[in-house]
């Protein structure tokens, strides 16, 4: 009944905020579990990795045409649409790759319902994997959940710890209100200043870094309120894991991703829960360049649009350049003030180069990449890769 009852209000959902566009997520999903129960354990990943993310790029290519060739503004059904089909080919993945490393039962993937006779016992069997696929609170937005999670909290107690539960989301819907608030004031000032088409000099640099805070503030305020639902529902972290399986990671890790001076951190702790599973799916399955197929396939998976394509190559050469950095750094720095004074200044470059990175993915149109690789605001990215070119050289004599 748990399982039936996530289904049924995730699809009511996906109907509301979606419209007829839902049959674009029904339809994957509903393949996804044919191809779970034909294949067998090794080959299931493969084919239903190679399903998905194409019936994802054919709807993005729709968005494509509609943005780029009738110039025309995409339905906002139809952007809902494709954020839950990115999200959708989260849990995808994440499942096949459980069947394929054996952490689901290979008898469930298999072909063990094969040898069941009546359908309706078929449907009952394939039931938690159309409720996994679906289920509401991921189905718009959220961390990734594990299939082992998922079933261990749909099976388990109903023993929310009601008391604990409130004042947690208590504490959540505050920092929501908080960031709210502080995306109301920086909005006004981004609205009242000048963009980056009348910009000049440095002053191009405060409103790309000032529109990437508003940018940021946004996606925290989201992904708390994704997070907190999650929660609510009985699937976040005040609960226990399971035996192998991964920890609960919440997406938005505020303090480090504000703090820290290092790219490679602010990457790995930037939409912690995606960025797990593009390690998983991708960095661990690379044997050469693993970084540069991360950040490709990224690209891929948000849409493969001109910004995005610039932005994550950007994205993937500022890691490499920081890791070269970083360690160097290590090596020569030695007293605390110095300590100090590169903390400061690496961290006020990685902010800088961070806008500009996001500001490279948020961009739709040609005309506005131009601009932001014209203002001086390139000079941030630009400096690593100088670095890096230099480091790698003497990294190769030291060795």
């Amino acid at each position: 009944s748990r399982y039936l009852f996530l289904l049924v209000v995730g699809g009511a959902l996906a109907v509301a905020a979606m419209g007829s566009f839902a049959v674009l997520v029904f339809i994957p999903a509903l393949c996804t579990v044919v191809l779970i129960y034909s294949l067998g354990p090794q080959d299931v990943h493969r084919l239903t990795f190679l399903f998905q993310m194409s019936w994802q790029t054919l709807c993005h290519l729709g968005l494509h045409y509609t943005e780029y060739y009738l110039q025309e503004a995409p339905s906002t059904r139809f952007c809902v649409t494709l954020s839950s089909l990115m999200l959708l080919t989260q849990r995808v993945t994440s499942l096949s790759l459980d069947i394929r490393e054996g952490k689901v039962a290979a008898a469930a993937a298999g072909g063990g319902i094969r040898n069941r006779s009546s359908l309706s016992e078929r449907l009952w069997g394939a039931l938690p994997y159309f409720s996994y696929l679906l289920f509401f609170p991921a189905l718009l937005g959220g961390p990734l959940c594990s299939f082992q999670r998922f079933q261990a909290r749909v099976q388990g107690p109903s023993s929310l710890y009601p008391r604990h539960s409130f004042w947690v989301l208590t504490r959540r819907g505050l920092q929501i209100l908080g960031l709210e608030c502080l995306k109301v004031v920086v909005r006004r000032a981004v609205s009242t200043g000048a963009g980056l088409t009348d910009c000049r000099q440095l002053q191009c640099v405060y409103v790309t870094w000032s529109t990437a805070g508003l940018l940021k503030l946004t996606y925290y305020s989201h992904w708390l309120l994704d997070d907190s639902l999650l929660y609510a529902a009985g699937f976040g972290s005040a609960f226990g894991q399971s035996p192998g399986e991964e920890g609960y990671i919440p997406d938005a890790d505020i303090w480090t991703l504000e703090t820290t001076h290092r790219i490679a951190l602010f990457t790995r702790k930037w939409n912690q829960s995606t960025a797990r599973w593009l390690r998983r799916l991708v960095f661990q399955q690379g044997r050469t360049w693993p970084l540069l197929q991360t950040f490709v396939f990224s690209a891929w998976w948000h849409g493969l649009h001109p910004g995005q394509v610039f932005g994550f190559l950007c994205w993937a050469v500022m890691v490499e350049a920081d890791y070269l950095i970083h360690t160097f750094a290590n090596v020569f720095i030695r007293s605390g003030p110095m300590r100090v004074l590169y903390r400061t200044l690496t961290w006020a470059h990685t902010q800088l180069i961070l806008a500009y990175i996001m500001l490279a993915v948020e961009v739709r149109s040609l005309s506005s990449l131009w601009l932001l690789w014209n203002s001086y605001n390139s000079v941030f990215p630009t400096v690593y890769c100088i670095l890096l070119f230099v480091l790698a050289k003497r990294k190769h004599k030291f060795n």
